[in-house]
């Protein structure tokens, strides 16, 4: 099957109406451990007419070793961009849903700082479900669109960048908790994390609130 280029034909369209759009795209959703992290593009009318960057994807279909390399480009070519997190603790504490709104939440706010107005924007969320507009403190214009990090440009870049701030933090965390090989998997439910944590326990970067024994193995 071949693999779909992101474009910007929708953000182009919607630019007519919009000053502005903020992409957004979240990371470490089913994960065991660790935070998740929801990537945030602003993009304007400039912007979309600039070439996709080189090499942008979801970042799902983008070679690991290659991300960063498109990370860098993705960030340089959108206007404005940032990564918002919200803990494992707070992840156990409301939900990952609410979590993944106040993720977003904060990377909007990082994004537009004093420069960009989200009150203005159309924000476009990758999915079917709008987990941002309950949590963040002002209202938004937000259109949830299925595989939007596939086939929209501002959004892929969120993904990847998203992406890749969450694989480095994955990596740093190892560090301190080497058996559960974050490095590698990332957080996720891989056979190896899986048996560390049999052996182990969970650490404080941990879901605790998730029922992990119960977690498939993905890897």
């Amino acid at each position: 099957m071949a693999v779909v280029e992101p474009s910007l034909v929708l953000e182009r369209r919607l630019l007519r109406e919009h000053a502005h759009l903020i992409a957004l795209d979240e990371v470490g959703r089913g994960a065991l451990a660790g935070p998740v992290a929801v990537g945030a593009t602003v993009v304007d009318a400039a912007a979309a007419r600039r070439r996709v960057p080189q090499g942008l994807r979801d970042s799902k279909l983008v070679p690991e070793k290659r991300r960063p390399e498109v990370a860098a480009r993705a960030g340089s070519w959108a206007p404005a961009s940032a990564v918002g997190w919200a803990t494992s603790a707070e992840i156990d504490e409301i939900g990952i849903m609410r979590a993944l709104g106040l993720a977003a939440s904060r990377a909007i706010t990082a994004a537009c700082g004093q420069d960009w107005d989200a009150s203005a924007a159309l924000v476009l969320l990758d999915g079917n479900h709008d987990y941002v507009s309950a949590v963040h403190p002002a209202p938004l214009t937000v259109r949830s669109i299925i595989k939007a990090d596939r086939d929209c440009a501002s959004v892929a870049a969120a993904s990847v960048l998203a992406k890749v701030a969450r694989d480095a933090l994955m990596v740093e965390l190892s560090g301190e908790f080497p058996d559960y090989q974050w490095e590698r998997n990332k957080g996720y439910a891989s056979l190896e994390h899986r048996d560390a944590i049999r052996r182990g326990g969970l650490t404080r970067h941990h879901r605790a609130s998730w029922a992990i024994a119960d977690a498939p193995t993905l890897f």
